[in-house]
């Protein structure tokens, strides 16, 4: 099927969709002044056709027009004014099942009568308006999340007791941040807010457990004298995520996507930051030592593998406790639980907890517990920890929903 038509079928879909919601609307203003009713129908129908343009031109448009923010802004645009409405469907299609009993109903009450075709059972004046406080709730919560929850940083502290933890690094305070995805960001002020707010935690060590930009290392040219800020007395080390390789954009040739990967590279060393490619570093308090490994990104589903643990691994099987960095949670239980008992404690992210979720105390639930086991928040089995941080950035939906984002603090302790 041509793209043509498959964007001509989505186009009419979604011109119904508001076809049908803009009957609720008409019942639920038809109380009010004439002048009132034009503007919001104008208003209304104005949205419509500028979404309905927007999704037109995106497919159709010259690609260089939606780069970064701008494509953001329109995939998010079209889909929370959609996503709302359907909410709002399900009401109206609620009275309209009941409008269809009570005309099915008349003619059996009425079998008499030659036709009641004419006779019109109007909606449902509670359901209408209950369709349009449906479709407001999805729409106030994501334009909150994009206004508000997109750059709410939020501190999440653990404790985590290591028995084999030298003295001299008992007490150490660790920063874990992640999934920064810069190509998203269009508040650089917030973004810096966040940095400053991590900076006065006089972290020990920093680590950053991937997914620097979207797909490509431009992406982060603008954010290098923000983030560059991240320091710590013991060092920032990092590894990359899936996002980081340049494999969800075309490229001219393959050695355009090597220059892109060649970027990132220099990149983290502008930031200042230790970029682990499958390596591991020893960090040494008072002449005693635990082993920082980092592994390229590894996971257990369909995204790509370039990770070598047993590399990253060789050189620190002495060290009394061992922090593995890996961007993908799922790595956990499908190689490091197996294969490397020594491994202490692995930090990683990748989730962003979906954006979208509900934490209230002790209870958390997200859609992203249906892709990933571990997504949100320590873990444990045995002597070994997991730490799957929310994220710090977004991608995609420009905001967040009930899971805002996170610079992780973890202190460690000895036995």
């Amino acid at each position: 099927m041509s793209k043509v038509i498959v964007i001509s079928v989505l186009a009419l879909v979604l011109f119904v969709i508001d076809f049908y919601v803009y009957q609720a609307i008409e019942v639920a203003s038809k109380d009010l002044s004439a002048n009132a009713r034009i503007i919001i129908k104008y208003a209304f129908w104005g949205l419509t056709g500028l979404s309905l343009a927007a999704i037109v031109i995106y497919n159709f448009g010259n690609p260089d027009w939606f780069e970064g923010n701008t494509r953001s802004l329109i995939i998010s645009g079209v889909f929370v004014n959609y996503f709302s409405k359907m909410f709002a469907v399900l009401f109206i299609f609620t009275d309209d099942l009941v409008r269809l009993g009570k005309w099915v109903m008349q003619g059996f009450n009425n079998p008499e009568k030659e036709s009641i075709a004419g006779e019109v059972i109007p909606r449902s004046e509670f359901l209408t308006k209950a369709a349009l406080v449906a479709g407001a709730v999805p729409l106030v919560g994501m334009s909150y999340g994009i206004i508000s929850g997109a750059h709410d940083y939020r501190f999440r502290r653990k404790s985590i007791v290591l028995p084999n933890l030298p003295k001299a690094f008992d007490g150490i305070r660790l920063v874990q941040i992640s999934d920064i995805h810069s190509g998203s960001f269009f508040n650089k002020i917030a973004v810096k807010g966040g940095v400053d707010m991590l900076m006065k935690e006089k972290p020990d060590l920093v680590f950053f457990t991937g997914d620097l930009v979207n797909s490509q290392t431009d992406e982060v040219k603008d954010y290098i004298s923000i983030f560059e800020k991240v320091k710590a007395p013991l060092g920032v080390y990092s590894v990359l995520g899936n996002h980081d390789y340049g494999d969800y954009r075309s490229w001219s040739s393959a050695g355009a996507k090597q220059a892109n990967l060649a970027d990132m590279h220099q990149a983290h060393k502008e930031l200042g930051w230790d970029l682990l490619l499958n390596e591991n570093r020893l960090v040494t308090v008072d002449g005693e030592d635990i082993g920082v490994l980092g592994v390229e990104n590894w996971g257990a589903g369909r995204f790509a593998k370039y990770g070598k643990l047993n590399k990253a691994h060789q050189g620190v099987g002495d060290t009394p406790v061992k922090i593995l960095l890996s961007h993908d949670p799922s790595h956990w239980d499908a190689q490091v639980r197996k294969e490397y008992a020594d491994i202490d404690l692995m930090l990683a992210g990748h989730t962003h907890g979906f954006q979208f979720g509900v934490e209230i105390g002790g209870f958390k639930w997200s859609p992203a517990q249906y892709a990933y086991k571990q997504w949100a928040g320590l873990y444990q089995e045995g002597s070994q920890y997991l730490y799957v941080n929310r994220g710090y950035g977004y991608i995609g939906f420009p905001g967040r929903v009930g899971i805002p984002p996170e610079i992780t603090v973890l202190e460690l302790k000895s036995a």
